[in-house]
């Protein structure tokens, strides 16, 4: 069973009467990898400052160990952070870097001999991947190189607990693939507690043990990444975890759900009879099939070429859905779609019901898609033709 570490009871923090934390509580356990992940603004690099000891909630406490830390310094806290920004000493090579942090500190009261620093160095820039870089000046390293140094800098005074606050964003896409790797190896090989802020979905799943998704000074969902993945909790974290398509529902029954008029089989349950849903459906999830065979029928507006599979994006009715697939359906095309009962998630409406799903202007990497051209011969929709 995991050992807890640190807990945020309560944490309100408000600048200028702005609530930016709205009364979170949040248990973070030893050795484990948690992420906190969420849009600008949404409180959590404010979440990672108050676990740090560089802010003071407002109200509420924080423990550590089982014991409330509120009104201690960052210094005498076992916590030490990466930065994005690294922060590092360009008249001081590699070692010295790494080493800078020792020489100023006392650790169980004494000052670490000459040995003794060494020692420690060498073991953190053999876990980091950068043994034989010691006399190294570090404005001669890569950027990912540059990151391992402040990583190690921050390790090699054996903290319990390593903040990461966005530390890859200033790195390209394929460094930040690859020091995502090195983040996970370093966290097995410390055996610590890592506590990682990004607004990177990708980052998010690929990393954590633990994932904390925010919006808004509050916490939507914790969870393992598989978890936030396949059951998101609301329309905000199914959106923001992955590409979705979240579409207005009923729950006739436990078990059935009722889309655009047809009615398709789940998996979930608990729900009122008749009681108006949101129904998340994940792009991969989507078949497409002949129309004489389609659970509901829609007319290609737009398709791209990804690599491993296309973006289609199909109009049903006016909404438009993403669909991933290595089959090729020209613009125009009319198709028929199929979904399985495991690619069907049921949620609750909330305040983010209807802000999200719809690809009808789905810009970031797409031309602006107009209203697609209705085919008169569409099929007839007031049965539901459900597999039982």
């Amino acid at each position: 069973m995991s050992k807890e570490l640190i807990r945020l009871s309560q944490c309100t923090m408000a600048f200028d009467g702005e609530v930016v934390l709205n009364s979170i509580d949040l248990v973070i356990n030893d050795k484990e990898f948690l992420t906190l992940l969420g849009p600008s603004g949404c409180g959590k690099t404010t979440t990672l400052r108050i676990i740090g000891g560089f802010a003071t909630p407002t109200s509420g406490d924080v423990f550590f160990d089982g014991v409330r830390i509120n009104d201690l310094p960052p210094y005498k806290r076992t916590v030490n952070t990466v930065f994005q920004k690294y922060a590092l000493f360009p008249h001081l090579n590699v070692f010295e870097n790494v080493a800078f942090g020792l020489r100023i500190n006392r650790h169980g009261g004494k000052k670490l001999s000459k040995a003794e620093i060494t020692q420690r160095v060498m073991e953190m820039l053999e876990i980091v991947s950068l043994k034989g870089f010691e006399n190294r000046d570090v404005t001669s390293l890569s950027g990912g190189q540059q990151q391992r140094v402040a990583i190690a800098r921050a390790l090699v005074n054996r903290p319990k607990v390593l903040l990461l606050d966005e530390p890859l964003g200033a790195l390209d896409m394929r460094l930040r693939k690859d020091m995502q790797n090195e983040l996970k190896r370093i966290h097995e090989a410390m055996g610590i507690t890592f506590i990682y802020v990004t607004h990177d979905q990708e980052e998010a799943l690929a990393m954590s043990d633990t994932v904390v998704v925010m919006d808004g000074g509050v916490i939507q969902q914790i969870g393992t990444p598989e978890a936030i993945y396949n059951e998101p909790v609301n329309a905000f974290v199914a959106d923001f975890i992955g590409e979705s398509n979240i579409v207005d529902g009923i729950m006739i029954a436990d078990g059935v759900v009722e889309i655009f008029g047809r009615r398709f089989k789940c998996l979930d349950g608990g729900f009122a009879p008749n009681e108006p849903v949101d129904v998340v459906i994940r792009p991969e999830d989507v078949d497409i099939v002949d129309v004489k065979d389609g659970m509901l029928t829609g007319t290609v507006t737009n398709i791209t070429f990804k690599g491993v599979h296309y973006d289609v994006i199909v109009d049903f009715k006016g909404f438009k859905w993403l669909i991933q697939t290595t089959d090729f359906c020209p613009v125009n095309s009319y198709i028929g779609i199929k979904i399985d009962p495991d690619g069907i998630h049921i949620m609750k409406k909330s305040a983010y019901s209807g802000m999200f799903g719809d690809y009808s202007s789905y810009s970031a990497e797409y031309d602006e898609i107009g209203d697609a051209d209705y085919e008169p011969e569409e099929p007839d929709i007031e049965e539901a033709p459900y597999e039982a």
